[in-house]
C-alpha cells in the first residue's frame, strides 16, 4: 500500500506568486493527479488572496501533517503559520522574513521526523532575507546546512526532455572559471549518478559532460581547461566505473537527437545548463536538490512580483515539482527496503 504521508509545501515569499500558484495547484489536483500536499502559510493571507482573485478554493487549517491526506480531497490543508504583517502583492516586507525562513525549518522538521514525505519550496526573495540576516545564497545552501554532516547540496534542473546539473552555480562567469576544479566536477557527477539511480530509478545512468570553452576547447586552440581539468576528471570517473562521456561541445549537446544519448548533462557553469532547459520547457522545469537526506523540489522560477496578486501566474512548474517529489521519495523508500 502506498505511503499516505503528504508533501510539505512552504509559503515562499508571501508578497510573490507562491500563494496563488499553490491555490491553482490545488484547484488542478484531479486534472494533473497531484499527490496530497499541505501548505505552510497564514490562512488570513490565503483567504485574502483567494477573495482578491475570486477563486473557489476551500481552505482547512490543520495542526499536524497527518491530517492533510484526507482533507486534501475537499480542501487545501493549511498548516497554520502566522505572518507578522499581512502581505501586499508585489511589495515584500522585511518583517515577514523570519516567518519565511521558519516555514522552511518546519518543513525540514516534518520530513526528517517522517510526518511529511518530501519538501516542495515556493520561491523566496533573497534580498529581503539577506537584509534580515539570512546568510545563504538561497534554498539549496540553507537546506544543506539544515541537513548537517557537511552535506554538499547540488542543483539539478529537470523537465521531461532534459536533466542538467551545473558544477558552478550562483557566481559570475569569471568566478566560475576560476573555481572549476577536478574535485568539483567529480563530486557533482558522482552525486548526479547516485540521484539518477535512487530518485529516478535509472539503474545504469549515462552522463554527458560539457566542455567549458567553445568547441570544448578544440584541442587547446580555444582554452586548456578541457585538457587540464575536465578530460582527466572524466577519465578518472571511467576508471572508477561511472558511465560518462565528454567533454562535449555545449552547442551540439542539447538538440533533440543528442538528448537521447544521455540521462543527464553535467555542465561547467550556470547558464550553460539553464539556457537549454529553460528554452525547452520554461514553465515545466523543476529545481531538484541532490545530495540531501530528504527529497526537495521547487518550481524553477522566482517570486514574479510584477504579476503577484493578479491571478495570471503559471502554476505548471509547481505542479511539475509536486508530482516527482512524491515519486522520488517512494523510490528512495524502495531502495532502502531492498
Amino acid at each position: 500500500m502506498r505511503d499516505l504521508r503528504p508533501l510539505a509545501l512552504t509559503m515562499g515569499e508571501p508578497a510573490g506568486i507562491g500563494g496563488e500558484i499553490a491555490l491553482k495547484a490545488w484547484l488542478e489536483r484531479e486534472t494533473h493527479h497531484i499527490p496530497p500536499f499541505y501548505l505552510i502559510d497564514d490562512p488570513d493571507h490565503l483567504n485574502a488572496l483567494k477573495g482578491r482573485l475570486g477563486w473557489p478554493v476551500s481552505l482547512k487549517p490543520i495542526e499536524t501533517p497527518e491530517e492533510a491526506p484526507e482533507i486534501f480531497k475537499s480542501a487545501l490543508p493549511v498548516l497554520v503559520h502566522p505572518l507578522p504583517r499581512q502581505p501586499v502583492p508585489g511589495s515584500p516586507q522585511q518583517e515577514n522574513a523570519g516567518s519565511v525562513i521558519a516555514a522552511i525549518d518546519l518543513a525540514v522538521d516534518h520530513v526528517r521526523s517522517g510526518a511529511a514525505e518530501a519538501i516542495v519550496t515556493n520561491p523566496i526573495h533573497k534580498k529581503v532575507l539577506v537584509d534580515a540576516g539570512f546568510r545563504h545564497v538561497g534554498h539549496t545552501d540553507y537546506l544543506a546546512e539544515l541537513a548537517g554532516d557537511d552535506t554538499r547540496a547540488i542543483m539539478m534542473l529537470a523537465c521531461p526532455d532534459l536533466r542538467v546539473v551545473p558544477v558552478c552555480v550562483h557566481m559570475s562567469l569569471r568566478e566560475s572559471i576560476a573555481a572549476l576544479t577536478a574535485e568539483k566536477i567529480i563530486e557533482t557527477t558522482q552525486a548526479t549518478a547516485r540521484a539518477l539511480k535512487s530518485d529516478f530509478g535509472i539503474e545504469q545512468p549515462h552522463i554527458a559532460l560539457t566542455g567549458l570553452n567553445p568547441h570544448a576547447g578544440e584541442e587547446g586552440a580555444m582554452g586548456h581547461e578541457e585538457i587540464e581539468i575536465i578530460r582527466p576528471s572524466i577519465e578518472r570517473m571511467k576508471r572508477e566505473g561511472l558511465s560518462v562521456r565528454g567533454p562535449e561541445p555545449a552547442d551540439t549537446l542539447f538538440h533533440e537527437r543528442a538528448r537521447t544519448g544521455y540521462d543527464a548533462a553535467v555542465c561547467m557553469y550556470h547558464d550553460q545548463a539553464l539556457i537549454p532547459i529553460k528554452t525547452l520547457d520554461f514553465h515545466g522545469t523543476v529545481n531538484i536538490t541532490l545530495g540531501l537526506p530528504f527529497v526537495r523540489t521547487s518550481p524553477d522560477h522566482g517570486t514574479a512580483f510584477e504579476i503577484a496578486g493578479t491571478g495570471v501566474a503559471n502554476a505548471d512548474s509547481l505542479v511539475e515539482a509536486l508530482k516527482p517529489a512524491s515519486a522520488m521519495a517512494s523510490r528512495r523508500r524502495g531502495d532502502r527496503l531492498h
